[in-house]
């Protein structure tokens, strides 16, 4: 019947019996609404683990339904709702965990006292008189014990000493107390052993189809699947967090290599820069440098022909000044004919 309806609610919906008015208040529901459990859909539902045992958690109060984990798998959204439902689950398998350690180092506690028995009452007056005679005749038959020895009387003496050995039985009996029923339940208790798994108390050196009824139950079963899935979630966690941290490395490697390759760059610019302007500066130097000979040569000439002229014209002066002050009219004398 279970297998039909399935069918039909995969083929008319699962509001195929409703009327109309019922109809207009009906919402479908999705495997991402509030009421769908995320548990059930990413990985297992921790209700579902412990049903009729001690550690029963209740009925899940949020819907689990097949069909919707169908869709949530098919659903192009489903990568991205994976973490969300896997950190819930973790978190909530987390306390779960917690409260049972709690419970395990309270039993490991509890396996570890040392059980101190109570010391024994004092005898009454009737057993402290019977143990007296019981000593005197200890003594007596010990003393006779040697004697036989001494005489070479193996065999009485061996006899005798039987005797002896009777009597400190019934010694030892006398003096012993009956043991009180709560030191009897704790020393059992010390041949008890925990199951770190589950917490559960198991009988030391057990029969091997018990041990293995425990370990098969659905209390070790389900809590052997929650710590795996912790442990799981938690190195995947690590290793997702480590990939992160080497991409940021790269990233800044990246960035820093960027930075050290623009900072070349301008370095290179610059020197390219302060090259062209010292080759710019030397060749300025270079054109002023001539400008400045071109002028020299330019004035040297005309200072020597300036020298020249003068040269010349002043050779012609001095000349003519000899030659006047050679002349005899010049000099107010006549020549003697």
């Amino acid at each position: 019947m279970d297998a039909q309806r399935a069918l039909l609610d995969e083929l008319m919906g699962s509001a195929r019996n409703l009327t109309e008015e019922e109809r207009k208040g009906y919402k479908e529901v999705t495997w991402d609404d509030k009421e769908v459990c995320g548990f059930y859909m990413v990985r297992f539902c921790p209700h579902d683990l412990f049903v009729n045992t001690r550690s029963d958690l209740g009925p899940c109060p949020r819907i689990h339904d097949q069909k919707l984990k169908e869709s949530f798998e098919n659903s192009p959204r489903h990568d991205a709702y994976v973490p969300k439902f896997e950190a819930e689950l973790a978190q909530f398998c987390e306390k779960l965990v917690m409260d049972l350690d709690r419970r395990v180092r309270r039993g490991r506690e509890r396996l570890a006292q040392e059980v101190e028995p109570a010391p024994p009452p004092p005898l009454t007056v009737e057993k402290s008189e019977q143990l007296s005679v019981l000593e005197e005749k200890i003594k007596n038959l010990l003393e006779q014990v040697e004697s036989l020895g001494e005489a070479g009387k193996v065999d009485e003496a061996g006899a005798l000493m039987r005797k002896v050995e009777t009597l400190n039985a019934e010694k030892t009996a006398l003096t012993q107390q009956p043991q009180n029923d709560k030191v009897l339940m704790l020393t059992q208790e010390k041949k008890m052993a925990l199951c770190e798994i589950c917490g559960s108390f198991l009988v030391a050196n057990d029969a091997a189809e018990r041990t293995q009824s425990h370990v098969t139950g659905k209390q070790h079963v389900g809590y052997g699947m929650v710590r795996d899935f912790i442990d799981e979630y938690k190195a995947a966690k690590e290793k997702k967090e480590a990939e992160e941290r080497r991409k940021q490395r790269e990233k800044e490697n990246d960035r820093r290599r960027r930075s050290d390759s623009s900072d070349r760059d301008r370095h290179r610019d610059k020197d390219r820069d302060r090259e062209r302007d010292r080759y710019r500066d030397r060749d300025l130097d270079r054109d002023r440098s001539r400008e400045r000979d071109g002028r020299v040569n330019r004035d040297g000439g005309r200072g020597m022909d300036s020298r020249l002229k003068n040269g010349r014209d002043g050779g012609r002066d001095r000349y003519r000044d000899r030659s006047r002050s050679r002349s005899p009219v010049r000099h107010s004398y006549r020549r003697s004919s």
